[in-house]
């Protein structure tokens, strides 16, 4: 497939993830006040999206509490910034095995399941523009652990995010992933526009080589609108291949904790270096009112 450069792009800003990155560094927010004020600064500098997890706010882990999600969608609203709100429904499919020798019972720390409903319960309450649905189970990371998403869990959500008017953002981690958002397009699950969030170089998803890369997105139907993101040391250089490729670009502190070699970053910060490299490479950043006319989003 020949390259088709974006020329209209829009950043997303993952504020905060679930992983174990809050004693890495001071600049990851916890709280749900230090979630929305880290997401409205990423506003500020140019993201139209933010993508949002909650954490515990006394030991930092990611949560799932309702309570949290309504105070940071509350405070994002109440901004003087516009910003389409991504809420994670991500959570509620941790299985953490006992170990090889015994796998069951499972190790009940780390460990996190739940049905379809309670997974999106945050969803209903809240009513994000977006929110993201990981099109599929994989090995996460090293040890015991594995993201689940059973086909019927994932089809039984997608029903139930469409119902609600949320955009789901298909989180796809390998080329099977997108064959199965195909799939829950032809059931009339998920409904066009198809927003879907490449998740590069994850262990043991797809690695973030531009060979696989480009495989993942000759794997986007054509009419699809698509963004892309690399973990770690490549994550400041995936703004300018997702773009060259034709898509979107998100940065942000669950993804990637620097802006340079031993440098700390903050979320403003990986917005303000992603809006240069895509404005240096002569497209255009788009806002939260082109992205809603783009993708047919319902502002709550």
């Amino acid at each position: 497939m020949p390259l088709e450069m974006n020329r209209e792009v829009f950043i997303t800003c993952a504020v905060t993830g679930a992983g174990d990155t809050t004693a890495k560094s001071g600049h990851v927010p916890i709280t749900p006040k230090q979630i929305a004020e880290s997401a409205i600064e990423a506003a500020r500098a140019g993201a139209a999206v933010v993508h949002c997890h909650v954490r515990n706010p006394e030991t930092g882990a990611a949560a799932r509490n309702r309570e949290l999600y309504r105070e940071v969608t509350d405070r994002i609203r109440s901004a003087d910034v516009d910003v389409v709100l991504n809420l994670t429904a991500g959570m509620g499919g941790d299985l953490v095995f006992g170990n090889v020798e015994a796998p069951f019972p499972v190790n009940p720390a780390g460990t996190d399941m739940a049905g379809a409903t309670e997974r999106v319960a945050h969803v209903a309450e809240c009513l994000p523009e977006i929110c993201t649905l990981d099109c599929g189970t994989m090995n996460f990371s090293l040890g015991d652990y594995v993201m689940t998403n059973t086909p019927s869990m994932l089809r039984e959500m997608a029903r139930q995010m469409t119902a609600l008017g949320v955009r789901p953002e298909i989180e796809a981690f390998d080329t099977g992933h997108l064959w199965f958002a195909r799939q829950l397009v032809e059931e009339g699950l998920i409904e066009d526009p198809v927003l879907i969030q490449l998740c590069m170089g994850i262990p043991w998803g797809a690695p973030d080589d531009l060979n696989t890369f480009m495989a993942m997105v000759n794997n986007v139907p054509k009419h699809w609108t698509f963004s892309a993101f690399s973990i770690g040391r490549n994550a400041l250089g995936y703004p300018a291949a997702a773009v060259l490729a034709g898509g979107n670009v998100r940065v942000g502190l669950e993804d990637n904790l620097y802006a340079g070699k031993g440098r700390l970053a903050t979320n403003a910060e990986l917005v303000e270096k992603a809006v240069g490299v895509i404005e240096g490479m002569g497209a255009k950043i788009i806002g939260p009112d082109q992205v809603r006319e783009k993708l047919k989003l319902r502002k709550r």
